[in-house]
């Protein structure tokens, strides 16, 4: 048996519950059947809540992702919630919500461990039709022709260098009736050389299959809308390639035109993650939307500030920037607001282009926000820098080590409980 101490009952909540739940299941690693116990009271949590918490917390540490090695580690095969006669229709309901979200962020999980030879963006196209139709979602495929007819110069000239073909998926989530309007963009540069701007040969280089955790996390929180009852209308877009170094790669000094019409002076092609992600944003803004989040591992000097624990967070619009800080304190996703400090918007100025791509050596994370917020013509919009969170090197509670998935859970309690920022600040004023 293993007993786990809570601490004082009133200060019991779900991430609490949730990160207990995770240390009691790694600590018996070799048991293939673990059962839980849901109190008659917990004054601060309902039987629904401390389930849930426990079903992710047990299920995502005992998640594993091996190729080989590890292999003959027993897997879960079952876990036990046992609650007393009169709370067990809310604590099933509980497990029920748990085991639609560790799905979901297993889902990302997966694809974010998934080697870049495996995981292509042609292989991350199949993959989502196949788990869109399985969830719900509609899924719009655009090829290189496609994207060229669409004037995505971003995402075509990052895809330059590479062998393998560019994939721009869109993926639709439209309840009856809907109560808002949501578009997320996820980062998918399925492998991060650098291109021309070749990153050194170091263990942060090995690490760049998990470039795409964006958009793994959107697809992943995607699959779980529809079952969780979410009432709003979501709008995925992942922009999928790798960025390479070849004989046809974008070279420093290339200027690209991208989908709103915009021209971009390329100083880094490094720098690629937010010229992928432009041609979305500025896709999103031409359908009707409420908000527009993007998702991605954009930035080294967000690691740098934030450690491996904490996402950076920007945006144009206070009642959207508060409805994604709740969601990370919700989904245990921790993140914290930088400024969009528009002073340094000038460091982006080109005289070749209407701005570059790179500003200078200092506040790197601000100045690509300000990058992509030339592409939202004004609309409610929020920028989430995951850099730091995408990759831990051991694991702690129910975060695994290697790329994280991280945005995942905080994705779907941000649509799950989404109100039209005007409406919010309306509210709150």
């Amino acid at each position: 048996m293993v007993a786990v101490g809570t601490g004082a009952a009133d200060e019991v909540d779900a991430a609490l519950v949730r990160d207990l739940a995770a240390e009691f299941a790694r600590a018996v690693p070799w048991h293939k059947r673990l059962a839980v116990e849901v109190p008659a009271k917990v004054p601060s949590l309902s039987a629904a809540d401390f389930a849930q918490a426990v079903t992710e917390g047990v299920l995502l540490a005992r998640w594993r992702y091996f190729v080989g090695r590890g292999a003959d580690e027993p897997t879960l095969e079952s876990l036990l919630v046992v609650a007393p006669d009169e709370l067990a229709d809310e604590a099933r309901r509980g497990v029920e919500r748990g085991l639609v979200v560790a799905r979901a962020y297993s889902l990302g999980r997966d694809l974010a461990n998934c080697p870049a030879a495996t995981l292509s963006a042609v292989r991350m196209a199949e993959v989502a039709l196949e788990v869109g139709a399985a969830s719900g979602l509609s899924v719009e495929v655009f090829d290189k022709d496609q994207l060229i007819e669409l004037g995505c110069g971003g995402l075509l000239g990052v895809n330059r260098g590479s062998v393998d073909p560019p994939r721009m998926i869109r993926l639709r989530y439209e309840p009856d009736d809907p109560t808002g309007r949501i578009a997320l963009v996820g980062k998918g540069v399925m492998y991060d050389s650098g291109g021309i701007s070749l990153k050194p040969s170091d263990e942060s280089h090995a690490q760049m299959k998990n470039d795409m955790t964006g958009a793994a996390a959107v697809l992943a929180s995607m699959t779980a809308l529809r079952d969780l009852g979410c009432t709003a209308a979501v709008t995925g877009y992942l922009m999928c390639t790798d960025n390479m170094p070849s004989g046809s790669a974008m070279k420093l000094g290339d200027i690209l035109r991208m989908r709103n019409g915009k021209t971009v002076e390329v100083l880094n092609t490094d720098a690629e993650g937010r010229l992928v992600m432009a041609d979305a944003l500025a896709l999103a803004t031409e359908e009707p939307v409420d908000a527009i989040v993007d998702i991605a591992t954009l930035t080294g000097a967000c690691l740098r500030t934030f450690g491996v624990e904490v996402a950076g967070l920007m945006g144009n619009n206070p009642a959207l920037i508060d409805q994604l800080k709740r969601a990370g304190t919700a989904s245990d996703e921790l993140v914290w607001e930088l400024p969009l400090y528009r002073p340094y918007r000038s460091q982006l100025d080109s005289s070749v282009a209407d701005f570059t791509n790179m500003g200078g050596v200092n506040a790197g994370s601000i100045t690509a926000a300000l990058f992509l917020e030339e592409f939202v013509d004004g609309h409610p919009w929020a920028h989430l820098d995951i850099a730091g969170t995408a990759q831990l090197p051991a694991p702690r509670t129910w975060r695994n080590k290697g790329a994280t998935g991280f945005g995942t859970k905080l994705l779907i309690e941000f649509a799950l409980g989404f109100r039209r920022p005007a409406d919010d600040q309306a509210a709150s004023s």
